[in-house]
């Protein structure tokens, strides 16, 4: 039985918020990416997504080893992926597509490295815009390299690539669904420490991060990917081993209508407690009916941020009260008081606070990680 040890939810290709290679795509290249598994094994298989693309993408060749430094990875782990029994495959348009299961050897907290090989034009990339952590990219096929010389470029982007899973066997896993404070933002690149990361350690299980960086609860955006209420189903239901749910959302819907100065901050409604309660009741309806436990967290202190005002902070007390006192979850964590700063509770604390007012740094997110792991 496979449970999925590692998750990237995908987001249509835009440059509006971190330079990457999503638009122009691959052509006679080799992307090397790196991600950390939650869960052990002895096989793996790997899932690529091809859902905002128009056309097939061919993978010409792939390959998953375990990481070394940088680009490099353990020489004597290097195994070859199959589709089918092929070696070469499309993902189809609007698509995904699920490797063979590969011999490899894998421990829960492993860096496990993905190559891919694209010999023709895949035009446009599906991908996960904020990794926080870096890919490479080298000309020709480089998928047999343990070496990392031949790989010239990099970004901090995930692309193609969406999930892994490992035969586990493991039916505890536990799915974060959120925006930027879930995917990340704030924490050391490179070194593992956003929340998710963090809450696996504590707890020994599989966890999912299914954040998206400036995602919504209620709209759609061309830049921070689809709605969490249409995504749910694709990013934490069809997981295979997932149990658990904690939901960390709202915060964009009412904080983009705050500023005019991004760009990106768009569509930008000015929403009402009581749209964001009917979505939050949604997201539980559905999960329960997954038989999944939904754990709701109240949202963080993010006075002094370009989210913040009037309208916005009035609806997230609102919005917090109901999480607090409605029973509507199976259980809460109050990260708002977990986090605020004991001389304005608006503020995150400044010893948690990346510099933004919104967003906690490393030693935020392992606040976050333990408040959940005692009420997990």
């Amino acid at each position: 039985m496979f449970t999925t040890a590692w998750t990237a939810p995908p987001q249509l290709p835009s440059e509006g918020f971190t330079p990457n290679w999503s638009r122009e795509g691959f052509w006679r290249q080799s992307v090397r990416q790196t991600v950390r598994l939650t869960a052990g094994g002895a096989r793996v298989r790997v899932r690529l997504s091809n859902a905002y693309g128009t056309s097939p993408v061919r993978v010409a060749a792939a390959t998953v080893a375990r990481a070394a430094a940088g680009a490099a990875v353990e020489p004597d782990s290097v195994t070859r992926l199959a589709f089918g029994g092929a070696g070469a495959a499309a993902i189809p348009a609007r698509g995904d597509l699920l490797s063979d299961p590969a011999p490899l050897a894998v421990a829960s907290g492993q860096a496990l490295t993905l190559t891919l090989h694209f010999d023709a034009v895949t035009g446009p990339a599906t991908f996960h815009a904020q990794a926080f952590t870096t890919s490479h990219r080298g000309e020709g096929d480089r998928t047999a390299d343990t070496g990392g010389e031949r790989f010239d470029a990099s970004s901090e982007s995930w692309y193609f690539l969406t999930a892994v899973e490992t035969d586990a066997g493991r039916t505890d896993g536990i799915a974060l669904l959120g925006d930027s404070l879930t995917d990340g933002f704030g924490s050391t690149p490179g070194a593992d420490r956003r929340w998710s990361d963090q809450l696996a350690r504590r707890t020994g299980r599989p966890v999912l991060n299914a954040g998206i960086g400036g995602n919504l609860l209620l709209n759609d955006s061309a830049w921070y990917g689809e709605k969490a209420l249409h995504r749910l189903r694709r990013d934490v239901l069809d997981q295979p081993g997932v149990d658990t749910l904690v939901v960390l959302l709202g915060l964009n819907d009412i904080g983009f209508g705050e500023t005019d100065g991004q760009p990106t901050y768009k569509p930008a409604p000015v929403v009402e407690a009581d749209e964001l309660i009917a979505g939050h009741r949604e997201l539980i309806r559905q999960a329960r009916g997954r038989g999944l436990r939904v754990i709701g967290s109240t949202l963080l202190p993010f006075g002094g941020s370009d989210h913040w005002g009037g309208h916005a902070a009035g609806v997230s007390r609102e919005v917090d009260a109901w999480v607090r006192r409605s029973g509507a979850y199976d259980a809460v964590v109050d990260l708002r008081r977990a986090l605020a700063d004991p001389a304005d509770p608006d503020r995150l604390h400044p010893a948690y606070d990346s510099g933004d007012h919104l967003h906690p740094d490393d030693a935020g997110y392992a606040v976050m990680a333990e408040a959940v792991a005692a009420r997990l």
